[in-house]
């Protein structure tokens, strides 16, 4: 019986994203962790810093998971190590919260910090395993639907989970309300990572040998950079999809200052980013399918772009909503055009490799919140906003030039 284009792998692989999106929503980057942190005494700075590391920690091992991921037959084995690993890491968050957020408020800071760290240095080799996978059972237009309706799930789960986020921050004082949400989202995490896991994955037969040394790999994946310019034009143009992460931790600030937002109406606007990307979903799901991946990206560098002009101009909660749907929206967009084409373009025996060499070139754009904290402290929020549009109009140029 074929394992390709199942409706068991389709299911499992949505439940995945839907429990998933419950769980890390809780440490949402645009909204929610900026405010926990700001709650423990972190500097702009330092909230810039962990807000990059939510993900970016991701990026230093994915290389590395490659160097031995290419000569595996099967990958599930290790993908299981690696939701235990994140699922320990996400509820100690919440344990040290509880234990030291109202008494030792740096060592709350640190404990989030490490925390995250470890959540996403898992996940770095975690997303090499898990796409290799979806490489695996998935055929390349097939993917892009199963992408969309992963991500309509997701979106699902996270509106879930910000409107009893928002009723717990409400109503439960903090920092008791911020460990609540770790500790619960951690045994959520568990309902998506069982049926992932229990996808039937197959043998991959077209491996290549393993490198001697980790050195050699590196030197063999980035001749393959010099000599795929298609390669080269998505990371470049990926890399610029990053630059929304100069301004997108500091919003929430800023409509903290103007708006002095409770907790109701953190959930409000939370919500609006979620709905924003599930219902872009059903357009980026049949853009996809029709092999339509350069219209996605420039769709979705237009709602960024739209999103930091109306930032300049927002006063009411209804202007921070809309402009909170739009970036939703051009998340989901530029996370499924970019994961499914990479996909696409790579051969199967280098696929790990093509997917390493662009979450690795990629990565420094996960970072682009510490200079957009410097932007802030210098020159404030107007120059922030106005800095990233430019980036992100150049990233638009940059996608006319990638082939659909």
């Amino acid at each position: 019986m074929s394992l390709i284009d199942t409706r068991s792998s389709r299911i499992k692989a949505v439940a995945h994203g839907f429990f998933l999106s419950i769980t890390t929503t809780i440490a949402e980057p645009a909204i929610i962790l900026p405010l926990i942190l700001n709650f423990f005494g972190a500097s702009t700075l330092l909230i810039g810093l962990l807000s990059s590391l939510l993900k970016g920690g991701a990026i230093i091992v994915q290389l590395f998971a490659a160097f031995s991921a290419q000569s595996y037959t099967r990958v599930m084995p290790y993908l299981r190590l690696v939701f235990l690993t994140r699922f320990l890491s996400w509820f100690g968050i919440g344990v040290s919260i509880y234990f030291f957020g109202s008494d030792h408020p740096s060592w709350a800071l640190w404990s989030i910090g490490i925390g995250l760290f470890i959540f996403s240095f898992a996940a770095g080799f975690g997303s090499i395993y898990f796409n290799e996978i979806l490489g695996k059972v998935f055929s390349h237009r097939y993917r892009g639907r199963v992408f969309a309706q992963r991500q309509f799930a997701a979106g699902l789960g996270a509106l879930i989970s910000g409107v009893s986020a928002g009723v717990i921050l409400e109503y439960t004082p903090a920092p008791e309300s911020f460990a609540y949400l770790f500790m619960f989202s951690a045994f959520v995490m568990i309902l998506g990572v069982i049926p992932y896991a229990l996808i039937q994955e197959p043998i991959k037969e077209n491996i290549i040998a393993k490198e001697k040394h980790f050195y050699s790999f590196l030197i063999k994946s980035f001749a393959l950079l010099r000599c795929d310019g298609q390669l080269r034009r998505q990371i470049r143009t990926y890399l610029l999809a990053y630059s929304h992460l100069f301004s997108l931790p500091f919003i929430i600030l800023q409509a903290q200052s103007v708006l002095h937002l409770g907790g109701i109406q953190i959930g409000y606007l939370l919500t609006a980013q979620v709905v924003g990307g599930m219902l872009s979903n059903l357009i980026w799901g049949k853009l996809s399918s029709r092999g339509k991946i350069r219209l996605i990206i420039t769709l979705s560098f237009t709602a960024f772009i739209l999103a930091n002009a109306l930032a300049l101009f927002a006063y009411q909660l209804w202007h921070y909503a809309l402009l909170f749907f739009l970036l939703g929206a051009a998340m989901d967009g530029m996370r499924l055009a970019f994961s499914n084409n990479i996909l696409i373009i790579a051969p199967e025996h280098l696929r790990p490799v093509y997917i390493a060499l662009q979450s690795n070139l990629t990565s420094i754009g996960l970072f682009f919140a510490i200079p957009g904290a410097v932007i802030l402290e210098i020159y404030g929020y107007t120059a922030l906003y106005g800095f990233t549009i430019v980036m992100l109009l150049g990233g638009m140029v940059a996608a006319r030039r990638l082939a659909d």
